[in-house]
């Protein structure tokens, strides 16, 4: 597929100011999407489980008339136990709690956990158990990551519930990955996203708890709330990180914990870096729970470096954030991964954003990551051992899974 979206800026235009180019980026978002930005938005940055977990939990024992929350990965472990008994504390103190679990990456949850908030009267759901399902729905999966607490605070961005999220990625038991704090209008948005899904695993989508309030004006922030859903053709999700590659005018950063995109997004990013843009990757390196997938991510390097997009891998732990930062202005900040997986097959939420306070807040964590990173070197990537290439070639039938 040819790229040619947007051509470089002219060398005799005067590089816009932040606010024109926000305005700019705005209004394409909005009528390519379809999809609104709201305004007046607070937006905590949270870096790490250290600083994630103690806001959602917090958030949740201080619930007073509903939660609803939703996620991929729902595993073992003390901080399993604790999301667990906070729910059912809260259920039981009369607040209506809504768990939806995916039914492929929630499985290992303990059983007696979910007999616990069951128990106190959390209403827990499953979206899409592959035993009940074909083939073809088994392979879309509800990857969204979502809290909303009072209709009035949400949390999204790449964490699952996990000991693996513990701590401040110091090692490789500690996995590296932000969240997002939302206060103000856009948390309706992330509340649709778990409407969405609930609506399919459960008759009753609402009920007198819900209080449908109004959002005070929190911060300055503008936000817009995307969702990608699992059908057939292109998808808003892949529209959404088309038209920041492409509005691209200086500078685009990608974090990512799984790479591995279609030729397009490859040609995109090879087009972006040409006429001019810094474009940084950032990746896992010694440290991944997804091997075939770097493989097939790795297969596009040499593109890639010959383009002049710069590919670091990060060395302390399993690099796990979704995180795209545009011209120090725009974010993008979620579920969803720059794989073919999240933009064709799974259902995901992103946040658009554009602040600048919050995007360098992104920034200054993508430099410190950068820090403890290593860049590959184009001459030394082109003379990488046979077995190598191998392993990258033996995943190609399986790209378009990963």
């Amino acid at each position: 597929m040819v790229v040619d979206d947007v051509a470089a800026p002219s060398a005799h235009c005067a590089v816009p100011d932040a606010a024109a180019r926000k305005q700019r980026l705005r209004r394409r978002l909005e009528r390519l999407i379809g999809v609104a930005a709201t305004e007046g938005n607070a937006l905590t940055p949270l870096r790490n489980g250290d600083e994630i977990f103690p806001a959602m939990l917090g958030a949740i024992r201080a619930a007073r008339h509903t939660i609803d929350m939703m996620t991929f990965v729902y595993w073992r472990g003390q901080i399993a136990h604790d999301f667990a008994a906070a729910l059912a504390d809260r259920a039981r103190a009369g607040v209506r709690v809504r768990l939806l679990l995916d039914g492929f990456g929630a499985k290992e949850i303990e059983r007696r956990l979910l007999d616990l908030m069951s128990t106190a009267g959390v209403q827990v759901a499953w979206f899409r158990k592959p035993l009940w399902l074909s083939p073809f729905k088994q392979n879309h999966r509800c990857h969204r990551k979502a809290l909303v607490v009072d209709e009035q605070t949400a949390f999204t961005g790449g964490v699952g519930i996990a000991e693996e999220w513990c701590g401040d990625a110091r090692n490789p038991a500690e996995w590296r990955d932000t969240h997002v704090q939302v206060n103000g209008p856009a948390v309706d948005g992330i509340a649709a996203a778990f409407a969405q899904n609930w609506a399919e695993c459960h008759d009753e989508l609402f009920d007198e708890r819900d209080r449908f309030t109004e959002h005070p004006q929190a911060g300055s922030s503008v936000v817009q709330v995307v969702r990608g859903s699992a059908s057939i053709g292109w998808q808003d999700m892949q529209t959404l990180i088309r038209v920041m590659l492409t509005s691209a005018e200086e500078r685009f950063r990608l974090a990512t914990a799984y790479f591995a995109p279609d030729t397009y997004f490859v040609d995109l990013l090879c087009h972006t870096a040409q006429r001019g843009v810094r474009v940084e990757i950032l990746l896992p390196g010694p440290h991944t729970d997804q091997r075939a997938c770097q493989l097939a991510g790795q297969h596009h390097y040499t593109r890639l470096l010959r383009a002049g997009v710069r590919i670091r891998q990060y060395q302390p732990t399993m690099m796990h954030a979704k995180i795209i930062t545009v011209d120090s202005v725009a974010s993008l900040v979620g579920s969803t991964n720059f794989n073919r997986r999240s933009m064709d097959h799974d259902e995901e939420v992103m946040l658009a954003v554009l602040d600048e306070t919050f995007t360098a807040a992104l920034d200054r964590d993508y430099e410190a990551d950068v820090e403890q990173s290593v860049e590959i070197d184009a001459t030394r990537w082109r003379q990488r051992a046979v077995l190598q290439r191998a392993k990258e070639a033996a995943v190609t039938p399986l790209r378009r899974f990963l």
